[in-house]
């Protein structure tokens, strides 16, 4: 969907949400809500839509609210608020129906309101500042972000050698992950805005291209080269920070060359 047609289906939204009686607001979401960046020809449409009391249940139980419902190919119940749709040209939709009282489950970083007949953006303004809080008070220490990364990368290989391939490779997506966190934490970029703080991968070669684009390569590539590409780029990015495991790494490493010599 192009930028245009992308608009076009945002501005079918909001104002199906706004004549709708059963709505008192509509909160885009991620791309949506155009904060950072704005949405590209990947982009799905993501936003809360927030029912006055007694109408989310009904509101979750059709989508004849939603813009052009005849040609939905597929639609599912993802939880208990949150839903997907599927368009026959394949556009996504990742939504929740809340009541405003319920906004307190979910976690909010980008967002835009959209439309607000009362209470809707003080709300959304109070879970933006919660779930900063929440972040940082369940943020892990140092040591326990590297002890988790390098032993995922010492276990996934493992499984790997053992002929555990599918377990393998999910212990070192595991560990993509915890080093981009370490990134996102101890290397300072100009374009730090742009990460996502509910989910670490998001934007990292455009936050930081060069590690980002070694990174992609090495996820391309088999479960062993994926190893030693995490264990170089980390000493190359993390070896800095208090706290790196030097002689941890250099155990694992000295691990995964025994097994390959």
């Amino acid at each position: 969907m192009d930028s245009a047609a992308y608009q076009a289906f945002t501005t079918e939204l909001t104002r199906a949400a706004d004549a709708d009686g059963r709505f008192r607001g509509l909160v885009a979401l991620g791309s949506m809500a155009a904060r950072d960046y704005a949405p590209d020809d990947f982009s799905d449409h993501d936003f809360f839509a927030i029912a006055w009391p007694g109408h989310a249940e009904t509101s979750r139980q059709e989508r004849g609210w939603l813009p052009r419902a005849e040609s939905i190919a597929l639609a599912f119940r993802e939880t208990a608020h949150g839903f997907k749709v599927v368009y026959r040209d394949g556009h996504l939709l990742e939504f929740a129906v809340f009541e405003l009282e319920e906004l307190s489950y979910a976690r909010v970083n980008r967002y835009r309101v959209l439309v607000d007949k009362g209470g809707v953006t003080e709300r959304m303004d109070e879970r933006a500042r919660d779930t900063a809080s929440e972040l940082r008070r369940t943020g892990s220490d140092d040591a326990w972000l590297f002890g988790q990364w390098l032993t995922q990368v010492l276990v996934g290989v493992g499984r790997h050698a053992r002929g555990e391939g599918l377990s393998g490779r999910a212990r070192l997506d595991d560990a993509v992950r915890l080093f981009c966190v370490l990134l996102a934490r101890h290397v300072p970029s100009p374009a730090g805005s742009l990460l996502d703080g509910l989910d670490p991968v998001r934007r990292v070669e455009r936050v930081y291209p060069e590690t980002g684009a070694e990174l992609s390569r090495a996820l391309e590539g088999d479960t062993p080269g994926l190893a030693r590409t995490l264990l170089r780029l980390a000493e190359r990015e993390l070896s800095h920070v208090p706290g790196w495991p030097r002689d941890g790494v250099a155990a694992v490493r000295e691990r995964i060359e025994a097994r390959h010599r």
